[in-house]
């Protein structure tokens, strides 16, 4: 009866405290739209752009909207990119509501409402569902597994050694499936070795924040590694034209991922130290030995040589992805229950960032703002910290995605309006590639990313260890990597 009695008293108030929350969500959500209304109805000469019309102020409120939602997280971030994508199409598009109509110029020419709902289904949404599907497959057919187990081997069982392959293995992983499933799988990897390591050592702490830190630097090397990659390749191509390949992306990036895994593994040993000088290792899993794993191998291996070789094959990374949904569909690898576990938040979340871009430029805002901001005035090394610092700073508290659909989008017409004076510091490429490596720098709390929270979930690592090391290893990533996309952009290989 007593323990009954003190199981209701948690739960009633674990229920006040929810009730708590989901109350100040509500008055979040209110106070949001509130602000929101309030630019939307504001009147046009408030703004201070000449010739700013009424649909353009209505994209200008509807980026306030987004950028309050995610900042405040009052409903999901993808719910956040649902509402902007709906709003658009109900308000600014040919297929409005009535009321939401007008004419004339000061009223401004509306978006079609095909190009707002094609945002879902821009061609780089597919280059991230191909990388789903291919994760899909690797896991039911236990590929991963067969890669872990005989990648691992070469690094024998020397402790510093395990934990150098678990780096290197996680990185590499992350490159081609998502981050969050790397993370999870290679934790699970890891649970029999923790039993092997004395529980007052640092082993464990090593290798537990080895897994976060590879998840998030190896997303940064290939253009599906994470969404902020996705966002920038699509800025870069279709907003500011400069038709960067997966194979170019992978050139640069890929050696600078490898050589900042190998300074968190020096980084890792200095702060935490092994007691236990030998490692035993186990990888237990499932591996299918049928058919369907070769078909799964040969489409992987071939998905991923046409990526890298898209330039020679004359065939984009966005249309490569479609094989293997192809391929996996005809086989019987992949069926409708393995769809469900596509992660579609983050398609929504993507997706939502490009209707923000087209917002801002199907209606013309991009270019008013160019015309009324002289953004030709101001210093490319002072955008290109700001920029930089703030994304790094947002993205530790908020999702990185979010992050980078915010602004990815606004530095696309900054860096348009700053025209050659970006050559001083490496070209348009450095700025919004500099972007993505930011958000995927920002690692230094457990809320900062998925990887995180699961490594922290585990309760093997503290708030303050995980603070410390990623603190220093996203200082030393954007340091290395603005460093990287300076020299590379001066020498014209990319923008």
């Amino acid at each position: 009866l007593i323990i009954t009695t003190k199981n209701l008293k948690i739960m009633s108030e674990e229920n006040v405290l929810s009730n708590k929350i989901e109350m100040k969500k509500v008055w979040q959500l209110l106070g949001i739209i509130a602000v929101t209304a309030l630019i939307w109805n504001l009147p046009i000469t408030c703004f201070g752009i000449e010739g700013l019309t009424v649909i353009q102020q209505r994209v200008i409120a509807i980026f306030v909207f987004a950028t309050l939602s995610w900042l405040f997280e009052a409903i999901p971030s993808w719910a956040t990119s649902l509402a902007i994508i709906s709003v658009m199409c109900l308000t600014l598009s040919d297929n409005s509501i009535a009321c939401f109509k007008g004419e004339g110029e000061a009223f401004g020419e509306l978006l079609k409402s095909k190009d707002i709902m094609a945002t879902f289904a821009n061609p780089v949404i597919m280059l991230f569902l191909g990388g789903f599907i291919l994760a899909i497959a690797a896991t039911k057919s236990g590929l991963d597994v067969l890669l872990a187990k005989n990648l691992i081997r070469p690094f024998g069982n020397k402790s510093e050694n395990v934990l150098l392959g678990f780096l290197l293995i996680t990185g590499v992983f992350s490159m081609f499936v998502s981050n969050t499933a790397t993370a999870a799988m290679m934790l699970t990897f890891l649970t029999p070795v923790f039993a092997a390591l004395p529980a007052n050592g640092k082993g464990r702490i090593a290798l537990t924040m080895s897994i976060p830190i590879a998840a998030n630097i190896g997303g940064m090397a290939t253009p599906i590694g994470t969404p902020p990659n996705a966002i920038a390749l699509q800025a870069l191509n279709e907003q500011l034209h400069l038709n960067i390949s997966f194979g170019q992306w992978m050139s640069f990036m890929f050696p600078l991922v490898i050589i900042i895994l190998f300074i968190s593994w020096r980084l890792i040993l200095k702060f935490f130290p092994f007691t236990q000088k030998t490692i035993e290792l186990k990888i237990e899993g499932h591996v299918s030995h049928g058919w369907r794993m070769w078909v799964v191998c040969i489409t992987f291996i071939v998905t991923i040589l046409m990526w890298l070789l898209d330039r020679v094959t004359g065939v984009d990374a966005n249309t490569v992805a479609i094989i293997p949904m192809g391929v996996f569909a005809l086989t019987g690898v992949i069926n409708g229950k393995d769809l469900q576990k596509i992660d579609w938040s983050v398609i929504w979340m993507v997706a939502g960032g490009f209707a923000l871009g087209l917002g801002m430029n199907g209606t013309g805002l991009a270019d008013r703002a160019i015309e009324s901001i002289p953004f030709g005035e101001f210093s490319p090394i002072a955008i290109l910290l700001i920029s930089g610092l703030i994304c790094y700073f947002l993205s530790n508290f908020i999702s990185n995605t979010a992050t980078a659909a915010l602004l990815v989008p606004i530095l696309a017409v900054v860096c348009t309006g700053m025209g050659d004076k970006l050559g001083a510091i490496g070209g348009t490429s450095t700025i919004i590639i500099g972007i993505a490596l930011a958000a995927s720098s920002a690692m230094c709390l457990p809320i900062s990313t998925p990887p995180n929270a699961i490594a922290f979930s585990t309760g093997l690592v503290k708030q303050n260890d995980m603070l410390k090391t990623g603190i220093t290893m996203g200082i030393i990533s954007m340091v290395l990597g603005y460093t990287v996309l300076y020299f590379i952009g001066k020498a014209g290989l990319i923008g």
